[in-house]
């Protein structure tokens, strides 16, 4: 099994670290070529109107979809969040997501980057109590559709979500040294 990592854009590099303290194979995906051998897909983090222009001008977009629409497992933290949304509020007309999770999220739901925060989350079916979570911009989920499951909230915001082998995470896990989402993400994916 492998998990491939989006890298074109921010904090890709962690992520494949914690897949690899973790004993799961990790690597970059950044062309479609590099999508053949990948099982399941980590997104991660960064900004997310351009990640939707770099994912159409690597040729990204039409494989991962499909990919996705064939049972592919997903991990989308923060912009991972609004790339796997069904629907994206406050973004560029231009903007595309995979809707591969029924969500609708805003960009920068919680604010600007002054506005970021850090907060404990207890998260449903991760033990060993509180999750430390890193708000950097993050999206805020506006709506969910039916079979999606709210693991973790911030007040009566949604700020982990799952749908079937989808999990999608508002901030940022790979911030932390903390791997149990990422733990979680991987039993998902069967690795």
């Amino acid at each position: 099994m492998v998990i491939g990592v989006l890298a074109l854009q921010g904090a890709f590099a962690r992520h494949i670290e914690a897949c690899t303290q973790l004993g799961a194979k990790a690597r970059e995906v950044r062309v479609p070529s590099d999508l053949a051998d990948v099982d399941a897909l980590i997104l991660p983090g960064g900004e997310s109107t351009t990640m939707s222009k770099l994912l159409e001008s690597q040729g990204l977009f039409a494989p991962i979809t499909e990919r996705l629409a064939g049972g592919m497992a997903a991990f989308g933290t923060c912009a991972g969040m609004i790339l796997l949304a069904g629907s994206v509020l406050d973004g560029r007309p231009d903007q595309r997501s995979f809707d591969a999770i029924d969500l609708t999220v805003r960009r920068n739901g919680y604010g600007r980057q002054v506005d970021s925060f850090e907060t404990d989350l207890v998260v449903t079916d991760i033990a060993g109590g509180s999750f430390h979570a890193v708000f950097i911009r993050a999206p805020r989920v506006e709506a969910v559709g039916a079979g999606v499951d709210v693991l973790a909230r911030v007040g009566d915001d949604p700020v982990v979500c799952r749908s079937g082998r989808v999990l999608v995470a508002a901030f940022h896990p790979e911030l932390t040294d903390d791997l149990r989402l990422h733990e979680h993400f991987l039993s998902l994916t069967g690795v």
